[in-house]
């Protein structure tokens, strides 16, 4: 099982030092100021992105977290479109009148006050928000489990919790610490999207994600740029890499996986996977589902938010094809980067680069 503790930057040292893959450290330090001279900036990505490797020779095709996390995304998208996105009930509001395959919100809250149907009920304590769920759980026998997650700031997997059924019962520890998270700001009771069996063969502890970029040029034209995908390595309930997960790029014209998984190398360490570290599944090949749905789902939802030019999309693949999740304005681009095997070799972040005036 993949350790997802943070490492301090000492015990990453003592990794990096005693790891066989690996180049040569007179190499690194080559490398670390060849980038630093030609993208004019410390080159943080060198270690996040793998890139003191064997065999990685295509440095210049990966480029700066600065660029790719903070300044493009700013660049080709209007900010006052954004909110669309970052609020998961919006997004959820918006998006449904086009009839996309969205999860189901059972219920939503401000503090206090939740909505569920068409009824607006005060929670004064933590018997009665029990006493909720539990109805909520009644009135949907077939559920057992709902999601709950804030309706923003919860990227990265925060505030994002599973609630089984039998938890009402037998765990008031954690039935308290929901209550207490949940009365203080604005949450979604989500159903739980059914995993498609054959990503379970893959990875069964979570909804497994795929990331896929899209980008709408000068001329109107909706581009796919990359995708992934992420899953939990610790049979958590989230598939985010910060959170203990890892990432493998997808091969847009087949739908396989490529050969190698990444973890968050604050989490996971210097270790590439090659397979699913509890399931066994090897990922090169392995085929996803419904992957030509999956575009035509993004493509279709990304021509509703013409000011939002680039976004990260996140879509599950439910027993009978793909629900979209979420999507994303301002996201961390240097993942797709990396999955991708540098987004500088890519032509749609080509053009995106381009419009941007960075080339």
């Amino acid at each position: 099982m993949t350790n997802h503790r943070r490492r301090t930057k000492i015990e990453f040292l003592l990794e990096l030092r005693n790891d066989p893959d690996r180049k040569p450290l007179s190499q690194m330090i080559y490398e670390l100021f060849y980038l630093m001279l030609k993208q004019k900036e410390l080159p943080r990505h060198y270690f996040s992105r793998y890139l003191f490797k064997k065999g990685i020779t295509n440095l210049k095709d990966y480029l700066p977290n600065n660029l790719l996390n903070d300044k493009i995304p700013g660049l080709v998208n209007d900010s006052n479109v954004k909110e669309v996105l970052d609020n998961k009930l919006y997004f959820d509001m918006f998006f449904r009148q086009f009839d996309l395959a969205l999860p189901k919100i059972l219920m939503y809250n401000y503090k206090g006050m939740f909505v569920w149907e068409d009824k607006l009920i005060e929670v004064r304590n933590i018997s009665e928000f029990i006493c909720l769920l539990e109805d909520l759980f009644a009135q949907n026998p077939s559920y057992f489990s709902i999601f709950i997650k804030k309706a923003y700031s919860s990227s990265s997997g925060n505030k994002i919790y599973k609630l089984l059924r039998r938890q009402l019962k037998c765990e008031p520890d954690v039935i308290k610490e929901l209550f207490e998270e949940v009365i203080k700001s604005e949450f979604l009771f989500q159903e739980t999207v059914l995993q498609h069996p054959d990503l379970n063969i893959l990875n069964p502890s979570c909804l497994n994600t795929i990331r896929i970029d899209t980008f709408i040029d000068s001329t109107g034209n909706i581009n796919v740029v990359s995708a992934l995908i992420r899953m939990s390595t610790n049979n958590l309930h989230i598939d985010n890499v910060n959170a203990g997960g890892c990432y493998v790029g997808i091969l847009p014209e087949t739908g396989r996986l490529k050969k190698l998984a990444y973890p968050s190398i604050k989490n996971g360490g210097v270790k590439i996977l090659t397979e699913h570290p509890i399931t066994k599944t090897v990922f090169e090949n392995f085929f996803i589902p419904y992957f030509p749905e999956v575009r035509e789902l993004v493509i279709k939802a990304a021509s509703y938010l013409p000011g939002l030019r680039l976004i990260g999309w996140d879509v599950g693949i439910g027993e009978s094809g793909p629900v979209l999740i979420e999507g994303n304005s301002n996201y961390e681009v240097s993942g797709s980067d990396l999955a991708y095997g540098g987004y500088l070799s890519n032509p749609v972040f080509r053009k995106v680069l381009h419009e941007s005036n960075y080339i």
